[in-house]
């Protein structure tokens, strides 16, 4: 159990109160505090902890980290630090109260606006594979050792707190490499400070955002703190080295912050150290052959898509830059059999074909809409919809795209969060129209995101697609403060079930 002083060691903080005191439990939810509990008030967009000391003492928190003092005393806080940023200084903190866990793990970050969920779960088949015992954090599910978990944080990576808790379990279980998804958000509000990273993995950089950091500059500048990590690394008996893109020019762009770690660029196109050769689609997934070198083998992906041999590349080079045999790298990249919510099939018998992906960005609808039209053979109908209090940019580009490369397309919710959701709907139809589309002939607008897939369903035909996109593996849709219970693969199947279709098995 730690003295608040020692948690407070590699900050600087104004004080009042007695920095002796035992603190049992760091906390950044009031709801959470216990006796003995040091609350951090962290400033949201909706929200600001500042507003919860209260509700932290009430609980039994007996200190707390503040950006600003309180304007009146706090009945049973002994004790109140000051600092310029709360989430700094959570990052510190968190760190110490678990001891420095990454300072026991090797660890790979994984960023870049599309791919980062598949290529960490590609990363860690092929650790797995290599004997590691391995750590996941992110969009998807925590695992820590053979322990794997399905979960909806709605936080890609989660915060700082979070984060060093996971790290000390991995440690506490004998992980010898954690693979963390890296977002923008997570690298700019400092939810992975104090994380040693030995390899940091970029896969691309497109349009995403932006409402958030102001820029596609701004976006890449929090992209690049992740590289800047493992340039900044202590030394370590660890392997260190990046991961980069050739094919992109965001990922390009990322080189700068690398310093004089070494890079090792890959290429689905052929022009790196490490290529992909003859990509093709097969019945039971994507083939290519992989070089790196003087070295080549097959490789076949049980995943779909030619986007996923970029995510493969990716992965292939973490391996090599930790030494793992090509063989193994390769055995790996088989091993995995599906990433929850990607390109995900219903059968439930239907005569058309209903598939479950997380797409949500311009690019991945670029790229998934496109894979539908070469496995239909009828039409490709898509239903989705944009995330309010998101890049409102990207939703007229969603109905562009739709309008372009699909036939019909049914716009519906996606989390509206504290937007009108018929008014982001209204954005992504104008974006059709400006393509050429005409409402009720090429589309419909239809809130309700359950009755939307209906639509789509009621529609399609035998040999037609459809495609139900930007939810994938999530367990909820928020409307303002509440998160409804949602499960889109779920849904899908409750709506064949109601059009006569067997889903029992």
């Amino acid at each position: 159990m730690p003295a608040l002083h020692d948690l407070l060691s590699d900050l600087f903080a104004e004080l009042r109160g007695d920095d002796a005191i035992m603190v049992t439990r760091v906390v950044y939810d009031s709801r959470q505090a216990t006796p003995g509990s040091l609350f951090v008030a962290l400033r949201g967009t909706h929200t600001d902890g500042h507003c919860y000391l209260a509700d932290a003492a009430s609980r039994g928190a007996v200190a707390a980290v503040v950006e600003e003092w309180p304007s009146q005393d706090v009945p049973g806080l002994r004790t109140i630090a000051r600092v310029s940023d709360t989430r700094v200084a959570l990052a510190a903190i968190a760190a110490r109260f678990y001891g420095h866990p990454a300072s026991d793990l090797g660890l790979i970050g994984v960023t870049g606006t599309d791919g980062k969920t598949t290529t960490t779960f590609l990363i860690d088949a092929i650790l797995r594979t290599a004997g590691y015992r391995t750590g996941l954090i992110g969009t998807v599910a925590l695992r820590i050792g053979d322990e794997f978990v399905a979960h909806d944080l709605r936080q890609t990576t989660p915060e700082s707190l979070d984060v060093q808790a996971f790290l000390a379990r991995m440690r506490a279980t004998g992980v010898a490499w954690a693979v963390v998804e890296a977002t923008s958000h997570g690298l700019e509000l400092h939810r992975l400070d104090h994380c040693p990273f030995d390899i940091a993995v970029v896969t691309n950089v497109t349009q995403e955002h932006l409402d958030f950091h102001g820029t596609i500059e701004n976006y890449r500048r929090a992209k690049g703190r992740l590289l800047e990590f493992v340039r900044d690394r202590p030394e370590r008996a660890y392997p260190r080295g990046i991961v980069l893109n050739a094919d992109d020019e965001g990922a390009r762009s990322l080189a700068r912050f690398a310093g004089s770690v070494p890079i090792l660029w890959y290429s689905a196109t052929g022009k790196a150290v490490l290529v992909a050769e003859n990509a093709r689609m097969t019945d039971k997934g994507t083939s290519f052959r992989l070089r790196y070198g003087d070295q080549a083998a097959d490789v076949h992906l049980r995943l779909f898509g030619l986007w996923n041999v970029e995510n493969a590349l990716a992965a292939a080079g973490t391996g090599i830059l930790l030494g793992i045999p090509l063989d193994q790298v390769v055995t790996g990249l088989q091993q995995l059999a599906a990433v929850p919510g990607r390109f995900t099939p219903i059968d439930c018998g239907q005569p058309f074909r209903v598939i479950v992906d997380y797409a949500h960005t311009p690019k991945s609808f670029e790229r998934v809409l496109p894979l539908a039209r070469s496995l239909a053979r009828g039409r490709v109908i898509v239903v989705f919809g944009s995330a309010g209090e998101r890049d409102r940019i990207k939703r007229r580009l969603q109905g562009a795209i739709a309008a372009r490369l699909a036939e019909f397309a049914v716009f519906t919710s996606e989390d509206p969060r504290h937007e009108d959701p018929d008014a982001i709907i209204a954005e992504i139809a104008e974006g059709a129209r400006e393509a050429g589309a005409q409402e009720g002939q090429q589309f419909v607008c239809v809130e309700d995101r359950a009755l939307a897939i209906r639509e789509a369903f009621r529609r399609a035909r035998p040999g037609d697609i459809v495609l139900l996109l930007g939810k994938g593996h999530e367990q909820c849709i928020l409307y303002g403060d509440e998160r409804r219970p949602w499960n889109e693969e779920a849904e899908a199947r409750q709506a064949l079930r109601e059009l006569g279709y067997d889903c029992s098995s």
